[in-house]
């Protein structure tokens, strides 16, 4: 099988070494020839993931034609911009596995429709979970969800070609709830970063994880998902790990914002994308029209808008008290 990863960001730069680490060939694409170049000279990627050094049988282009063959390609590029580059890209039918975090801003499309509609002749799955990039780079054990739109079928072919002895994929036939878990998660990181920046103590991140994580049931519901898929790798999991460290690209976002940083500046100034950034906005609008509660990801939004951190804090501590399973 004829394996390609598109996108040579962090973590499609790990997914490829990961791939790669029993010497299969894989072809990575970078939007950048710089990037391509030091890839394929000097078996590093400087720029996004500094701490590996690339396996020789990673071959890095960009050019799209060459994954015309790719039987096999897992799209990493960011959310806002999949649908551009999937277009762009030669038409073949083929397994298209993403694992891009977010919902299209503008539509409200979780990325798999985005897929569909970029890409008909593909059957389409999702790879999500608690994943820090230079962990699975260097190889360390790690388990995610493979929700797979095609069911066992596409599962018998696609767990072969992605899992290896420290990466541990496990079955879904829940893709909504796949991305739903982790689309939400990065908003609710960005949330518990402003709690660490603002020096609030670990109560209240545990609180706010335990809270945000009711949205996103709360949410994941209200559009089809299963629970069961929120509770685990790809939900609740995800959502654990993102919100505990400054690895998280959300998270440290989170944390500038607690620190008194300007949202407007930190966004300019970020090399990689936090997509949690992103997806307040379409998040926010997508729960009012469901009719969903989502108090912690409606205050990122404010938040990125501007809002002052203490002033929201203030707000969420001042809601009503009531049940726990209450809004």
């Amino acid at each position: 099988m004829q394996v390609a990863v598109l996108g040579a960001g962090a973590w499609g730069t790990a997914l490829a070494q990961m791939l790669a680490s029993d010497g299969r060939e894989v072809l990575l694409w970078a939007r950048e020839p710089e990037l391509v170049e030091e890839i394929n000279t000097r078996r590093t990627n400087s720029l996004f993931l500094p701490s590996a050094t690339l396996a020789p049988s990673i071959r890095a282009t960009s050019d799209l034609s060459d994954l015309a063959q790719a039987e096999l390609i897992l799209a990493v590029a960011p959310a806002q911009h999949l649908a551009a580059v999937i277009e762009a890209m030669p038409a073949h039918p083929r397994d298209l596995v993403l694992c891009s975090k977010g919902i299209e801003a503008g539509t409200g499309r979780l990325m798999n429709h985005v897929a569909r509609d970029a890409a008909p002749e593909s059957e389409i799955a999702v790879l999500s979970g608690p994943t820090f990039a230079h962990e699975v780079a260097a190889g360390l054990p790690t388990a995610v969800t493979l929700a797979c739109a095609g069911g066992d079928a596409q599962w018998q072919r696609l767990a072969p070609a992605i899992a290896r002895p420290a990466f541990r994929p496990y079955y879904s036939d829940d893709v909504a709830g796949a991305e739903i878990g982790g689309a939400v998660k990065n908003v609710l990181a960005i949330a518990c970063g402003v709690v660490d920046g603002l020096g609030l103590g670990q109560n209240a991140r545990a609180a706010l994880i335990a809270r945000g994580y009711a949205e996103m049931l709360r949410f994941g519901e209200a559009l089809g998902a299963q629970r069961d898929t929120l509770a685990g790798l790809c939900g609740l999991g995800d959502l654990v790990l993102t919100c505990s460290s400054t690895a998280s690209r959300n998270f440290s976002l989170g944390k500038a914002l607690g620190e008194g940083g300007d949202p407007e500046q930190l966004m300019a100034d970020r090399r990689t994308v936090a997509e949690g950034a992103h997806t307040a906005p379409v998040l926010t609008e997508l729960a009012a029209r469901h009719g969903v509660a989502m108090p912690i990801v409606a205050a990122v939004y404010r938040l990125l808008h501007g809002a002052p951190a203490r002033d929201i804090v203030a707000e969420l501590l001042a809601r009503p008290l009531g049940a726990e399973t209450d809004a």
